[in-house]
Parts: structure tokens; C-alpha cells; sequence
């Protein structure tokens, strides 16, 4: 199965997903089943899976066709080339294609002149009043190629110009690109490129980010600190001809080079294998070539050899177009295609099913509890009515009185449970402080007055050290005081539960700490910006300021989602508390509506013994509903559904 059927299938789950998540929240809704807590989590559920973005990001020095391997893959349904693939440079400035819905199909671009002020990249995108926007024809390719060669054009700016927007550097004389003869020096017109259109992969989440060469790539910390980085997969493409260059090994080095344990989110292409085709040579020499090409790239970048595929995209586009099948086999573009489906799709599905079913048992989890609330209160209704069975009305009128001084001291002793909620909520205000974006900023001081000190920046790679080392600490204190906190739950949950015969449960407390692994990872994207040879790069203010904000945009991130997750988990605790206040309430007043039912005839007491049992009995069908409403959740996506199910079900038997 191709990538582009596995992404079909994805999308295809998605909707499904969405449809089965609204009937699931109507139904709650309707059976009063919905607290605080679970219409949050029902809300993050379906923002998650409905805005799941899946990036493959390709990544090559100028001129080892990557534009042509995205038209290949991607747009040969055009019939004609879309993403401009000529010889030379083409795709001078980063380019996303994605989808919103929200934006008409169009072509913004960010002028390179942005560089010179102080917003983030990520900031640029909320100005959108600051792109130039082209409008796109998606009906007409020809239109369509047409605007999308804007990503390859160019201006002359003079030296110090190209100093100042950073493709210029006195130190490093062999990476500046070349002077004309009126002595201006050719940069990329535009700094970023946003496109957007209504292609069937792009619909459904795909996101495609092309990358310029190796002089572009440094020139933007954002891109390779933040982009690159979160990327579900990488295209690294070398020529088949050439193997591994210098400027390949220094870009893989720099900025894609990973830990072993994250490989499988690499892929390498060996392009142009056509060039390797020899009409005085067997197909079996040829192919010996191809795979020495292979066998000698994997060893240079570490990888594992079937990491490494061989294609020829230019072949395999114009088999698609024309329909050539022979062609399109020996291309061997259909076997990077099957790799890119079951290495990307596979594993994002995978971790999107993970996330999902995780947040599914655990609405369940709050749902079954109210369900057992209720039928706890009907169970101890029905013994009080089932013992008034023969009684006089003298009796009868002492079971109400009984049931209102009850519901007095109830009320009273209010304040007792409203004050376990205040210390909470003191508690988690140190915790919300730890994670708050004045932290940060605290934390970030040193590094950022490291890295903004002109000249040449000494020890810098320590301070950079000290800094995620702090970071990491934050989050082990934050660990620290949610455990306080969760041991505060259990005890004050036990204590409640005993007096008031309540039935709450601390939920699970958030595991903050494995944001660890997004600190290492942003940690691991600067590391590559501090050795000997982006000294000088380092010294230009500029840069050293683009990467300052790449580095706060990124960490704000990680935050931010830490802090998500803490507020989610006090709002279960809360809405516990409330939905089961609520309840001991409405039990009050169903206990006394019965009392005086029964007062007022005699038949009374059956009747309500009839409505209860019946009650009870709807009970044990909501909850078979429930089980029934969630459980196509916990079913895998197409394409991961051969992988081993064990996750679901333990995480199902732990709830």
C-alpha cells in the first residue's frame, strides 16, 4: 500500500473518529453524565485528532532533486510538474505546503527583510497582514507550477545587507554565495513560504516542508531548532552518482543526525539512480553499483541499510504521468513510498491511538464512577424503603425527619469539603508558577545575556548545559509537589469518602517528567550551533538573536503543554468532588419526595420500591451504552492495526 493510500485510510479513521466522538457527547450530555472534567477531555480528544498534523520534511543540498521527488510522490496527479524542479537552485526559501480550511488557496510569502526584526518566525505567522499573498488556480496546473516558482526567486542586496540578513559571513569566505560584477550579492527573495491548497493528502493533515541547502538551513535556527525537529519523518536525498559529499555529511551532521533509538524517523534517498543506468552495462551490474552506493551511504551516516532507498524521481514522475508501469518499477519509487506509509503513518497512527485510548479510558473511568454513584444511592433508598414495609405513618414521619436533619448537617459540614479544595488549589498554584512563562524567562536569563554578548562567545556550550539542566530540574520539582499534592487527594478523598460515604478517587496523577525528552531533544537541535565552526556565526548578533527566540518559542511549547496537562488533572479531581456533591444532593431530595409519596398513600411504598428497581435497571443499560459508545475508540487505525494490541488492553484493565 502506498503512502498516499495509507494516508487515505488515516484520514478516512479521523472522520469516523470525529462522528463516533460527537454521538459519544451528545449521549453523555443527554444522560447528564458530562462534568467539567470530561467535557474537557472530550474537547482535547477531538481537537487532537481533528487538527493531527502529520510532517515528512525533505531535506538536501541544491540540486539533488528534492523538488522533483515531492512532485513525484505528491502532485503527479497534475499531470505536470507542480513544486519547481528545473537544474540548479530552485526552492530558495523554506517552504510549508499544509491546508486550513479557514484561508482561500494561496501562496503567502514572508519578505527575507523580516530577518532584520525581532519577531520569532512562529510570531510572523499571526501577522499574516505581513506576507505577500498570491492567489492560487488549484483547477489550472499550469497556473499553479507558475506561482509556485516564486519559492525560487532571488534579490540583489549589497554585502552588507547579506551581513546583516546573514548569508554573509567575512570568516567563513568559502560559504558566502558569489558577488556579480556590479558587486551585489544574490539572496533568497523571501524567508519563508506558506502553501495552501485542497490537495487530497494535504486535507487530511499531511504537511510537506521543503527545505532549501545547506547556507539556508543555518542562516534560520528557527527552521532547524523547531521544524526540522518536530518533523514525523525526514527525507535526507543525496545523488547516486555522487554518494555522500562534504556539504551532504556537514548538513546531516549539523542538523539531522539523531540517537539510534529515533532512526526510523530518517529516511535516506539515493536520487537519481538513473544517471547510474548504462545501456554497456547488465541490469545486474547496474544494480551492484546502486546497492555499493547504498551499502557506503549507510556506513557514512550510521544508518541502517534499508534506511537508505534508492529512486529515481524523475523517471517515476513521468511514469505516473504517463502511466507507465514497467518505468515506475524500475524507478523503485513505489518501495519509498511503501516505506514513508508504514514508517510515518504507521508509527504516527500508533502514537495518535495511544493518546487516544489513554484519554478515553480515562472519560470512561469518570463516567462508570457517576453511574456507580447513582447506583449507590438507589441501593440505599431501597433498603431505607424496603425497612418501612409495615411501619405506621408515626414511623414513616420519624424516616423524614431523619433524612432533613441529614441533609442539614450535610450542608453544614459544606465548608469541611470546600477547604480540601482550597488547599488543593493553593498547592497547584506553585506548580502553575513553576511552569508560568516568568519562569522560564528566569531560567533563560543567563543563556540569553550569554548569547546576545557580542564577539565570539566563550563557554557557551556550558552555559547552554547549565541552563537545560536547570530546565529539567523545574520539571522534577514540578514532579515533586504534584506527588505532595496527589498524596494531599488520596488522604483528604479517604477522609471525605468515610464521612460522607462518597466514592471519590484521585485521579491519575500527570507525569510532567517525560517532557525530559522534548528538552533533550531541543537541547540536542542548538548543540549543533556551538561547535568550532559556527564560532563566527555565533558572534553575528542576528543570528545569535533568531536563535534566542527560536529556543523561547520552543521551550514555551513544552511548557505549556506540561501546564495543560496539570490544569486537566486538577479539573478531574474538582469535577469529582462537584458531580458527587451534586448527586449526594438530588439524593436528598429524591429520599424525600418518596417519604412523602408514601405518606400521602398507601400504595405508595411499592410503587416507589417498582421505580427504583426499575431505575437500576436502566442503570446497568447506560452503562452497557457506555461500553458500547467507546469502544470503537480503542480500535486501531488501518495501518496499525496488524501491530501488537497489548497497550490497549492493559491501559483498559488498569482503568
Amino acid at each position: 500500500m502506498s503512502f498516499n493510500q495509507q494516508f487515505d485510510q488515516h484520514g478516512a479513521w479521523r472522520r469516523e473518529f470525529a462522528l463516533n466522538l460527537k454521538m459519544l457527547a451528545e449521549w453523555m450530555r443527554d444522560h447528564d453524565l458530562m462534568n467539567a472534567a470530561v467535557e474537557e477531555r472530550l474537547r482535547q480528544l477531538e481537537s487532537q485528532v481533528r487538527a493531527d498534523k502529520v510532517m515528512v520534511a525533505f531535506v538536501a543540498e541544491f540540486s539533488r532533486g528534492k523538488s522533483e521527488l515531492i512532485n513525484a510522490i505528491f502532485f503527479a496527479g497534475y499531470g505536470r510538474r507542480i513544486m519547481p524542479a528545473t537544474a540548479g537552485r530552485t526552492t530558495m526559501c523554506p517552504t510549508e505546503l499544509g491546508y486550513d480550511a479557514d484561508v482561500p488557496p494561496c501562496l503567502r510569502l514572508l519578505p527575507i527583510e523580516s530577518r532584520l526584526e525581532a519577531q520569532a518566525l512562529m510570531e510572523w505567522r499571526k501577522a499574516p497582514e505581513k506576507w505577500v499573498q498570491v492567489d492560487l488556480d488549484v483547477n489550472d496546473p499550469a497556473q499553479l507550477a507558475q506561482m509556485m516558482e516564486k519559492v525560487a526567486e532571488v534579490c540583489y542586496v549589497t554585502q552588507d545587507d547579506a551581513r546583516a540578513l546573514g548569508f554573509w559571513n567575512d570568516n567563513q569566505p568559502d560559504d558566502n554565495p558569489p558577488i556579480g560584477q556590479d558587486g551585489l550579492v544574490e539572496v533568497p527573495k523571501w524567508r519563508h513560504a506558506l502553501i495552501n491548497i485542497a490537495h487530497p493528502l494535504l486535507r487530511q493533515g499531511l504537511v510537506i516542508l521543503d527545505t532549501p541547502g545547506l547556507n539556508a538551513i543555518g542562516a534560520e535556527p528557527e527552521l532547524t531548532v523547531s521544524l526540522i525537529p518536530q518533523a514525523h519523518a525526514v527525507v535526507f536525498i543525496l545523488g547516486a552518482d555522487t554518494g555522500v559529499t562534504k556539504s551532504d555529511l556537514t548538513i546531516w551532521r549539523e542538523h539531522l543526525m539523531i540517537p539510534p533509538e529515533g532512526a526510523d524517523t530518517r529516511l535516506v534517498v539515493l536520487n537519481k539512480i538513473d544517471t547510474l543506468w548504462d545501456e554497456l552495462s547488465t541490469p545486474e551490474q547496474m544494480q551492484a553499483q546502486i546497492q555499493r552506493q547504498r551499502v557506503n551511504s549507510a556506513e557514512i551516516l550510521g544508518l541502517p541499510l534499508e534506511r537508505v532507498i534508492p529512486v529515481s524521481a524523475q523517471k517515476g514522475l513521468v511514469a505516473k504521468v504517463n502511466g507507465d508501469q514497467a518505468l515506475l518499477q524500475a524507478s523503485q519509487l513505489p518501495g519509498l513510498e511503501l516505506a514513508l506509509g508504514h514508517g510515518v503513518m504507521g508509527q504516527r497512527q500508533k502514537i495518535l491511538q495511544t493518546a487516544v485510548t489513554a484519554g478515553i479510558v480515562e472519560l470512561r473511568t469518570e463516567a462508570v464512577r457517576s453511574i456507580h454513584v447513582r447506583r449507590r444511592d438507589l441501593a440505599e433508598q431501597m433498603m431505607e424503603l424496603r425497612g418501612l414495609r409495615g411501619k405506621n405513618i408515626s414511623v414513616i414521619k420519624q424516616m423524614r425527619l431523619r433524612i432533613e436533619q441529614e441533609q442539614a448537617e450535610f450542608d453544614a459540614s459544606g465548608a469541611r469539603i470546600y477547604a480540601v479544595r482550597s488547599v488543593h488549589l493553593k498547592q497547584l498554584r506553585e506548580v502553575v508558577t513553576l511552569l508560568s512563562t516568568p519562569t522560564l524567562k528566569a531560567e533563560l536569563a543567563e543563556l540569553i545575556t550569554a548569547l546576545k554578548q557580542p564577539g565570539i562567545k566563550l563557554r557557551l556550550k556550558k552555559t547552554y548545559g547549565q541552563t537545560f539542566a536547570q530546565l529539567r530540574q523545574v520539571l522534577k520539582n514540578v514532579q515533586v509537589l504534584i506527588g505532595e499534592i496527589q498524596v494531599m487527594l488520596n488522604s483528604s478523598f479517604r477522609q471525605i469518602n468515610s464521612e460522607f460515604n462518597f466514592s471519590l478517587q484521585a485521579p491519575k496523577q500527570p507525569d510532567v517528567l517525560r517532557y525530559k525528552d522534548d528538552l533533550n531533544l531541543i537541547e540536542r537541535s542548538h548543540l549543533q550551533y556551538l561547535g568550532l565552526g559556527n564560532v563566527f556565526k555565533l558572534s553575528q548578533a542576528a543570528f545569535s538573536e533568531r536563535l534566542v527566540r527560536a529556543l523561547g518559542t520552543r521551550l514555551r511549547v513544552v511548557f505549556e503543554s506540561a501546564l495543560n496537562e496539570v490544569e486537566l488533572w486538577n479539573k478531574s479531581a474538582s469535577s469529582q468532588l462537584d458531580a458527587q456533591l451534586r448527586e449526594r444532593r438530588r439524593n436528598f431530595g429524591r429520599r424525600l419526595e418518596a417519604i412523602e409519596r408514601i405518606q400521602q398513600a398507601a400504595q405508595g411504598l411499592d410503587e416507589r420500591i417498582g421505580e427504583i428497581e426499575e431505575q437500576e435497571t436502566s442503570l446497568n443499560a447506560l452503562e452497557a451504552k457506555l461500553m458500547e459508545l467507546t469502544s470503537p475508540f480503542m480500535r486501531l487505525p488501518p495501518a496499525a492495526r496488524a501491530e501488537d494490541e497489548a497497550s490497549v488492553d492493559a491501559l483498559t484493565q488498569a482503568a
